[in-house]
């Protein structure tokens, strides 16, 4: 496999806003190890530190929609973050969903370890919790049936990511597994959301990304966020929309398309 090829490759449908059918064999990753090793290449490519970590397929319905049978990580790009309220590009997304999401800042690194990181042990790490939005999208014609390892190699299908402020600190209190969002396409349409539709609970899904990343090598560090992925239907989004998601509590984060 080579691994700059398929980096190459990738990188350049997602600069171009332009997809691909498949990895050519000769490049095409086979194992989930691979896939990572082809998506490390990103952050040589940006021109600043990435910005933090997203997980796809938190649910069962994530997971079949995009042809895998559990989640997987990619890569926040800082040139790719935006902030609450600002205005997007549509460009060519064909996802055409926007996500909302549950996301951390880490307070402190998690470096790879031998041991799997317990969910308190993770939750100590964390500084603050944030209303987020993800936009994903894929440099693959036919993502349903790219597989795992291909999607991995194309960042877990991370396109443009929302981050909403810090919650207040009560959230710790809070159950996240049995709180809930509504998610808004101004004008047009809600979906209703819950933390446990994603791996039950938030908190557990920010445990196995600190444990997916440690498995590969991968530290966590301080002052990266990681958003665990939709904890609603998707929202059909359309160019010149402006979309909400409201936590209650938690805060409320939101974007429109220029």
């Amino acid at each position: 496999m080579s691994t700059q090829q398929a980096a190459d490759l990738l990188w350049k449908s997602w600069q171009s806003g332009e997809v691909i059918a498949a990895l050519p064999e000769t490049m095409r990753p086979r194992t989930r190890a691979e896939g990572y090793a082809i998506q490390a290449t990103l952050e040589a490519r940006a021109a600043a530190p990435i910005f933090g970590w997203k997980i796809a397929a938190t649910s069962k319905a994530g997971q079949a929609h995009i042809g895998v049978d559990g989640p997987l990580a990619g890569r926040l790009l800082a040139a790719r973050a935006h902030r609450s309220g600002d205005v997007l590009a549509f460009g060519a997304n064909r996802m055409r969903v926007a996500e909302p999401e549950f996301a951390f800042r880490m307070a402190r690194d998690l470096a790879p370890r031998d041991a799997l990181y317990r969910v308190d042990e993770v939750m100590a790490a964390v500084d603050s919790l944030h209303p987020a939005i993800e936009i994903p999208d894929s440099r693959f014609a036919d993502f349903v049936t790219a597989g795992a390892a291909q999607l991995i190699a194309d960042n877990a299908c991370a396109h443009e990511f929302v981050l909403g402020p810090a919650s207040p600190p009560l959230w710790r209190d809070i159950d996240l597994s049995r709180h809930r969002a509504k998610a808004t396409v101004v004008g047009r349409l809600d979906h209703d959301g819950i933390g446990a539709n994603v791996l039950d609970d938030p908190r557990v899904a920010l445990t196995w990304l600190a444990n997916e990343l440690s498995g590969v090598g991968v530290t966590l560090r301080a002052g990266q966020v990681v958003t665990t992925g939709t904890c609603a239907v998707p929202l059909p989004i359309l160019p010149g929309d402006a979309v909400r998601a409201d936590f209650g509590v938690v805060g409320t984060v939101e974007m429109r398309f220029g």
